[in-house]
């Protein structure tokens, strides 16, 4: 992979009329002329943000700090990829340009489209065919970024710059094995399992909050532990030192610490002439330092999110980062909101509108439909309870689709993966297939790790998670085993060499030696990337058929690692991108995908976000739901709840359903206990919202409506005196 544009581009560049808007001069981001028409795609509000800046008298093109508030729907990614395409236009080096994304995929897309942006716009300028190919090497998530940027500056910062990365599995064995060695898996009272420590770990490094918060705060039945993890954490860092590996939350806390040095800083700063972020509103404390400590005056900095669409609190996001962007600068960021909505019909957006409007805290906006109002507001269904809910679904997801609606273009939507549970079994029941997202991500498949860490201990040799699981795939190899290996690698300055020679127990047959001479090959010079995965996907081949019963479905997995790794230029980085961003398993879906000619998508809302379909049904819409109910005295808490609601709505193209259960099935209640409980409405269902919706006073089951009926018109509906006669 080449990292570097073409050099004719920038030529090209240079050579632009003086018609262009980059050009020096008063409101010169606002003329329009041939040089600018690639723009006219783009509506004024998105135009203004994407050409902000200009062209100084030594020919530099410079922009102050600017806060792009992107309502959802208002396109942008297209925003985005225009102002990618304007910068590279005005002369702006492409290495010199920071995309920093939530996903890769992100940083693919504006990459795909600034690029097709700037051949388009140069081939128009010189009259006549002319493909120019544009590299960002600097697009990329914060944590594959920060990732590069660590290696680079290493030697300043006293990091190994082969540190190998773990994912979130392995850094909580690593943790495991730290917290066994110190006795806390022993105690008489109860101690949080591994996966709760990385969390309060996790938790801590991303909001910057001291341990004694977030125990009292987040994890209040952890808060009797306080200096046992504390003593936890310090030795977790001391191993992770010793096998030079950083977990994904050490790749923006060491970013941020390094920064902190005001040389390095700045160094590291100057590299970039503009940096852009998308989803600012998904930033945690980390990530938020770090940009202003690239950028103190913002020099160059572009920010786009929308404070609405702001729910990932749980995961240390801070939503005070985009509301306070603009006062940490003089003068104040620039600020521009995208209102116009290419998605949703205007009811829809009158909804979602109503409901934001009445938070407490947020950027004023009003979305506008570009596609105009349609037909019919949207729904709020009150039914008796979750099966009558199930059948009412259904039987509008059926309706829809006859009338032309596809499943895949259908989606229920909830707050918590249970939720669905009652849904699934009826959509099972009446042979509509259907896919859930929340499944194992793809490195949490024990197969893809198994492959994986025979790369990670060939990259890193001190990564002793990596060894272990590497050499624990042989037979008869156990813990102590591998750690005797392990040492004698460590002990040889981390050469494979050391390997040659031992005798395996006789269990491990002839896969040992092949091991042996395969991590020789993979440290040594003689194979090149991408062409390592071939054998370590051979080798591991059989190990995957003595391991797994559903050998031929997990090696799909593994022919697509084989696939990737050609679209990354060495090893380290293919390792570091494949953590930092996993594609998509075959078995990533919760739920058994049936291989039909559709299916109908259930969803939460978290994992919902950015995704739209023509028809959207949001259930459990009630208190203890929407808000959830551990929420519940926390007025910020609430805050992300009610933006959770507004996120749902806008997921909706044309058809938007809001269906409240009036009461709840309960388990577990005491023997004379009821089996039900009633629900209660939503506070966010306030009299503004509901003006907005078509409500249903009541869809209940078949039998019920029927009952309903028999009673409207009159007469007996029992004949209770002929059943007390034929008693006897």
């Amino acid at each position: 992979m080449n990292d570097r544009t073409d050099p004719a581009l920038l030529e090209s560049v240079r050579a632009l009329p003086d018609s262009d808007p980059a050009a020096p001069g008063p409101g010169a981001a606002s003329r329009s002329g041939p040089a600018t028409a690639w723009l006219d795609a783009l509506n004024p509000a998105q135009r203004a943000a994407a050409s902000w800046g200009e062209r100084g008298a030594d020919s530099r093109f410079r922009a102050g700090p600017q806060l792009v508030i992107a309502g959802a729907g208002t396109g942008k990614t297209a925003m985005l990829a225009h102002r990618v395409a304007h910068l590279v236009l005005a002369g702006v080096a492409p290495e010199r340009i920071a995309l920093l994304t939530f996903s890769r995929r992100a940083a693919q897309e504006m990459i795909r489209r600034a690029e097709s942006l700037v051949g388009k716009a140069l081939t128009e300028r010189a009259g006549g065919q002319r493909h120019i190919a544009v590299r960002l090497p600097w697009a990329g998530t914060f944590h594959a970024i920060g990732a590069r940027l660590l290696r680079e500056h290493a030697e300043h910062i006293g990091l190994d710059p082969g540190f190998g990365i773990l994912d979130r599995g392995d850094a909580a064995d690593l943790l495991d094995q730290v917290r066994n060695e110190q006795g806390l898996s022993s105690q008489r009272r109860r101690f949080p399992r591994k996966e709760t420590c990385l969390g309060i770990y996790s938790f801590a490094v991303n909001t910057g909050w001291p341990l004694e918060r977030v125990l009292q705060e987040s994890f209040p039945w952890c808060a009797e532990w306080g200096e046992e993890l504390r003593g936890l954490f310090r030795g977790y860092v001391d191993r992770k030192l010793a096998h030079g590996v950083l977990d994904y939350d050490d790749l923006l806390l060491w970013w941020d610490t390094a920064l902190s040095d005001r040389m390095l800083a700045a160094r590291i700063g100057a590299r970039f002439d503009h940096v852009l972020v998308d989803e600012y509103q998904d930033t945690n404390a980390l990530q938020a330092r770090i940009l202003l400590a690239m950028k103190p005056d913002g020099d160059g900095l572009t920010v786009v999110g929308d404070d609405a669409q702001s729910i990932y609190r749980f995961r240390g996001a801070e939503i005070d980062n985009i509301l306070g962007f603009p006062a940490c600068f003089d003068p104040p960021a620039r600020q521009v909101t995208l209102a116009t909505n290419y998605r949703s019909r205007q009811p829809i957006l009158d909804l979602a509108n109503a409901i934001v409007a009445e938070g407490a805290r947020q950027y004023p906006r009003t979305l506008r439909a570009q596609r105009g109002g349609g037909a019919g507001m949207p729904r709020f269904l009150t039914v008796l309870d979750d099966r009558a809910q199930s059948d009412w679904v259904i039987d509008e997801i059926l309706r829809q689709r006859e009338a032309g609606v596809d499943l895949r273009r259908q989606a229920v939507l909830f707050r918590s993966a249970w939720h669905s549970d009652g849904l699934e079994i009826e959509l099972m029941r009446r042979n509509v297939p259907f896919v859930k997202y929340g499944g194992l991500k793809f490195l949490e498949s024990a197969h893809v790790k198994d492959l994986l860490a025979v790369l990670r201990w060939a990259d890193n040799p001190r990564n002793g998670i990596a060894a272990f699981r590497t050499l624990q795939l042989l037979p008869g190899i156990g813990p102590a085993t591998a750690q005797r290996l392990f040492e004698r690698v460590a002990d040889a300055g981390g050469s494979f060499d050391a390997l040659t020679g031992i005798e395996a127990p006789a269990a491990a047959g002839e896969a040992w030696p092949t091991l042996v001479e395969l991590l020789r090959s993979l440290a040594g010079p003689g194979i090149g990337w991408p062409a390592q995965i071939e054998p370590v996907r051979s080798w591991y081949q059989p190990v995957l058929e003595a391991r797994f019963d559903d050998a031929a479905v997990r090696a799909a997995d593994l022919d697509m690692l084989v696939a990737v790794a050609g679209q990354f230029e060495s090893r380290e980085r293919f390792l570091t991108e494949l953590t930092l961003d996993p594609p998509q398993a075959s078995g990533d879906l919760a739920g058994d995908p049936l291989l039909d000619e559709d299916q109908l998508i259930l969803s939460t809302v978290h994992s919902a976000k950015g995704r739209e379909w023509d028809a959207v049904y949001l259930i459990n819409v009630a208190d203890g739901s929407f808000p959830n109910e551990y929420a519940t005295g926390d007025p910020a808490a609430i805050e992300e709840e009610r933006r959770l609601l507004y996120v749902a709505a806008t997921r909706a193209r044309e058809h938007l359903y809001l269906v409240e259960p009036l009461r709840y099935s309960t388990t577990g209640q005491p023997r004379y206990g009821g089996d039900y409980v009633h629900g209660a409405r939503s506070r966010f269902l306030t009299p503004t919202v509901l003006a907005c919706l078509d409500a249903t006073p009541l869809a209940g089951p078949a039998d019920v409506e029927t009952g309903a009926a028999r009673y409207a018109r009159g007469g007996p509906t029992v004949d209770v005196a002929a059943r007390l006669r034929a008693r006897w």
